[in-house]
């Protein structure tokens, strides 16, 4: 799903005006910042603020998600690999702790690293000092501050023995949390009409305004995904509106069914699947390097890989020709792949895609 990763803090509810102010406070300080708050409610956003505003925003601004990638992917993400230490190893490669060095590192959902991560994570706040996966000793120093965010209590993780206390300490040096949409309401008709602005702009007859009804809805709805279920209902209603004026029949079921005061729908949680399609979508790694040697290694089910191939096939029309060139192989490659899929009983239903 998209977000708008450059959205400013859009609204003027006390919540909101209250973090602005907690913004200002910090925006000069060298210290450690834990943000806390719902899925899509906009950490990342505070976080890149935070970064604009610093003494180092002239410096690389990294983000990761520490949620969903396997141990070791994860490791390496971090802390970079030298050549041959695993299966697709074929370079050297920086870890983005490196790539932020001078900047900030934002790692989002820090709350589901593993405990070992979480003390590799404790000993670089501590030291600075980058050890490669597969290098036999520390290579370099980076300077760089450390910006994380998580939905979870970190709290209650330390008391079920899930998160490290001394890390907890070390990250939740300064705290801001961001408020969800359903306790700014005041804030969703700007936030609206800022994306209908923004979405719309490059094309042409498509609609302009809400209708004071459909904006009563919109306020009303109890908003599970936050500001980036939002913007993306929003990019949905501009498809499907009839006219200049978005009107009740314009907008989804679930808006206009639902009523004030209904308990929230938990967003669905983000899977390995998720990220290493990204990872091969967005950041063009090839499949062979990506997702086989963790499927080779067991770090990945047989399920994550028929996910990822199943994606791939439904943006492909079920053409696997098509898939093996949006998995960046080679060309042929689709024979190997079949090949592969059919030996682990990896391969999703023909019977979806027809």
């Amino acid at each position: 799903m998209r977000f708008d990763r450059a959205a400013q803090l859009i609204g003027n509810s006390p919540a909101l005006t209250e973090l602005r102010e907690e913004l200002r406070r910090v925006e000069r300080t060298e210290a450690r910042v834990l943000i806390t708050g719902e899925s899509g409610s906009g950490k990342e956003v505070v976080a890149r603020q935070l970064h604009a505003r610093s003494v180092r925003a002239s410096k690389p601004f990294v983000a990761v998600n520490c949620a969903g990638l396997p141990e070791t992917l994860l490791e390496s993400e971090l802390f970079g690999h030298v050549k041959g230490s695993f299966t697709g190893a074929y370079r050297d490669k920086p870890g983005k702790l490196e790539v932020a060095d001078g900047g900030i590192i934002f790692l989002d959902e820090v709350g589901e690293m593993s405990l070992r991560m979480q003390g590799l994570l404790l000993r670089f706040l501590e030291t600075g000092e980058l050890q490669k996966v597969g290098a036999d000793r520390t290579e370099t120093r980076v300077d760089v501050r450390t910006i994380t965010a998580t939905n979870r209590n970190l709290r209650d993780l330390v008391e079920q023995g899930q998160f490290r206390e001394d890390l907890f300490y070390r990250l939740n040096v300064i705290h801001l949390v961001v408020p969800p949409v359903r306790e700014r309401r005041e804030d969703i008709p700007e936030l609206a009409k800022h994306f209908l602005a923004q979405l719309g702009m490059p094309k042409r007859d498509v609609a302009r305004e809400f209708s004071p009804e459909a904006l009563a809805l919109l306020v009303a709805y109890d908003w599970p995904g936050n500001v980036r279920e939002l913007q993306n209902m929003i990019e949905r209603i501009i498809t499907r509106a009839q006219g200049e004026v978005v009107v009740v029949e314009d907008l989804p079921n679930e808006v206009r069914a639902r009523m004030p005061g209904t308990p929230p729908v938990r967003e669905r949680r983000r899977t390995i699947a998720d990220h290493l399609y990204e990872r091969i979508t967005n950041e063009h790694q090839s499949f062979w390097t990506t997702v086989y040697p963790l499927f080779i290694q067991r770090e990945i089910t047989r399920n994550s890989v028929r996910e990822i191939v199943r994606r791939g096939l439904a943006d492909s029309h079920g053409n696997y020709k098509i898939v093996a060139r949006k998995f960046n192989m080679e060309p042929g490659d689709y024979k190997k792949l079949l090949n592969f899929l059919r030996k682990h009983n990896c391969q999703p239903s023909f019977k979806e895609f027809r």
